[in-house]
C-alpha cells in the first residue's frame, strides 16, 4: 500500500515476539484482530491488507512469513485463523515428546537432560525444516505480499542479519527463500541446530549464511521495524512510498514516530512467577544455566530482557512524542510452570496456552512503569479487546483513506 503525500495517513507496523510453541498466545490475539477487519470490510480481507511493515523473530518470523507469503491467487497463504489450528498441528513434531520425556525422572532425568545439552541440540529440527520447506516452497523474500522484517544472527560473522524485502532490493544475495529465513530465525542455541544455506547475486557469487535464533538479538523485533522504516524515510528512498506520508516531518526525523501506528504482540513470559531466585543461580555451572528443571534459564534471561528493554525504550519515545495510544503492546507475564516453556507441546499444554490467549483478550490494556518495571493497567484504555477493537477501525480507516486519495 502506498502512501500519498498529501494524506495524514499512519504507518501501520506489526511485530510478533519470538517463544516456540508460545506463538499460539499471539496467533489466539491475530485470528480476533482479523475477525474484526473481516466485520468491518468484508470476510476477504486478510492482516497483511492493512499493515505496511510486519516484523517477527522465531516463532513469530514463521507467522510473519504465513502471514505474507503468496498463494497461486496472489492472496495470503494462511489467514490468521489458521494459524492456531497449525501449531496444535506441527507443534508435538517440531517438538516431539519423545525428547520430553527426559523432563522428569528425578536424579536421572536431570542426568539425561544435561547429558542431552552437552552432546548436541534437544531437537533435530527434521519436521521444522520439512513443513516450512512444504509450505512456503520456493517463496523469495521479495514475493511477500507485506514488507517483512525477520531478525537472525549469523554466527560466522558473529553479528545480527536482519532480512527486510528493501535490504533485497539492493543486494541480492539477500533475497533468499523464506523457508530458509524462518529455520535459521527458530534456530534457538541448545533447541535446534544452526541453519547454513547458500545464495548467489544477480553476478553469480556465492554467500554462505550461518544462522541462528534472531531472538539473540531481537526477541521483540518492533524496534528494528522502526529504524528499518525510519532509515528508508531519513533517506527519502524512492522505491519506498512511506516516508511520502511524512515529508512534513523531515527535517526531524524523530518525529517520523508520530506517525507510527503500533501492535506489538508478546509471547507471554513468567516475569512475576519467581521461577528462579539468586540463591539458584548461584550454583548453577553451564549445564545448570543451559538445563535447569527441565527449562533454559540463560535463553529465557536474553529473550525476557531483551523484550522488555525494546517495550520500555518504545514507552519512552511514544510518550514523549504525546502519541502513547500509538503503540499497543500486548502481553501476558504470569506463565507459570510449562506454560513458560517454549517446548511444551502436550494436548494439555497447547489447549492452556490456547486459553490464556482468549483470556488476555479480557484483560485491561497494560503498559510498562517506566519506574518499577512492572506492568500496570491502564484503565482508560479498556481491555485488550476493546483496544483491538479501536486498532481495527483505525487500521480500516487508514486503507481507505489510501484508496481515496488513489482516486483522487
Amino acid at each position: 500500500m502506498a502512501f500519498n503525500s498529501n494524506s495524514d495517513n499512519l504507518i501501520a507496523i506489526l511485530s510478533i515476539d519470538g517463544g516456540g510453541i508460545r506463538g499460539i498466545i499471539p496467533a489466539t490475539i491475530l485470528a480476533f484482530l482479523e475477525a474484526q477487519l473481516q466485520e468491518l470490510d468484508g470476510e476477504k480481507v486478510r492482516i497483511c491488507d492493512y499493515f505496511d511493515l510486519i516484523a517477527g523473530t522465531s516463532t513469530g518470523g514463521l507467522v510473519t512469513a504465513m502471514l505474507t507469503a503468496p498463494d497461486e491467487d496472489k492472496r495470503p497463504l494462511f489467514a490468521a485463523k489458521d494459524i492456531l489450528p497449525f501449531y496444535k498441528e506441527h507443534g508435538p513434531k517440531i517438538f516431539p515428546e519423545r525428547y520430553m520425556t527426559c523432563r522428569g525422572g528425578g536424579l536421572f532425568g536431570t542426568m539425561r537432560r544435561s547429558l542431552a545439552s552437552l552432546i548436541g541440540p534437544k531437537y533435530d529440527g527434521k519436521h521444522l525444516r520439512e513443513v516450512l520447506e512444504e509450505k512456503l516452497g520456493n517463496t523469495r523474500l521479495h514475493q511477500t505480499l507485506t514488507p517483512v522484517v525477520i531478525p537472525t544472527f549469523d554466527i560466522n560473522n558473529f553479528q545480527p542479519l536482519v532480512f527486510t524485502n528493501y535490504e533485497a532490493e539492493d543486494r541480492p544475495e539477500l533475497d533468499v527463500k523464506l523457508s530458509d529465513i524462518c529455520i535459521g530465525s527458530s534456530a534457538a542455541p541448545t533447541y535446534f541446530p544452526a541453519h547454513c544455506f547458500k545464495n548467489s547475486d544477480d553476478k553469480g557469487n556465492m554467500f554462505e549464511f550461518n544462522l541462528v535464533d534472531g531472538g539473540v538479538c531481537a526477541n521483540n523485533p518492533t524496534l528494528v521495524a522502526i529504524s528499518t522504516v525510519t532509515q528508508k524515510m531519513v533517506r527519502k528512498d524512492p522505491h519506498f512510498p512511506v516516508w511520502q506520508a511524512t515529508r512534513k516531518f523531515e527535517n526531524n526525523p524523530i518525529n517520523h514516530q508520530r506517525r507510527f501506528l503500533i501492535l506489538s504482540l508478546g509471547t507471554g513470559s513468567s516475569k512475576y512467577s519467581q521461577k528462579y531466585s539468586a540463591d539458584m543461580a548461584a550454583k548453577w555451572g553451564i549445564i545448570g544455566w543451559l538445563t535447569h528443571a527441565g527449562g533454559n534459564p540463560l535463553i529465557d534471561v536474553f529473550s525476557h530482557a531483551s523484550s522488555d528493554m525494546v517495550d520500555y525504550h518504545i514507552i519512552t519515545s511514544f510518550h514523549s512524542l504525546n502519541v502513547g495510544d500509538n503503540y499497543l503492546r500486548i502481553q501476558e507475564d504470569e506463565l507459570e510452570g510449562e506454560l513458560a516453556s517454549v517446548d511444551v507441546t502436550t494436548e494439555e499444554n497447547l489447549k492452556k496456552l490456547e486459553e490464556i490467549g482468549k483470556k488476555l483478550l479480557t484483560k485491561s490494556v497494560s503498559k510498562l512503569d517506566l519506574l518499577t518495571g512492572e506492568y500496570k493497567p491502564v484503565p482508560t484504555r479498556g481491555t485488550n479487546e476493546e483496544a483491538l477493537k479501536r486498532f481495527a477501525k483505525m487500521l480500516s480507516e487508514n486503507k481507505r483513506n489510501r484508496l481515496n486519495n488513489e482516486v483522487e
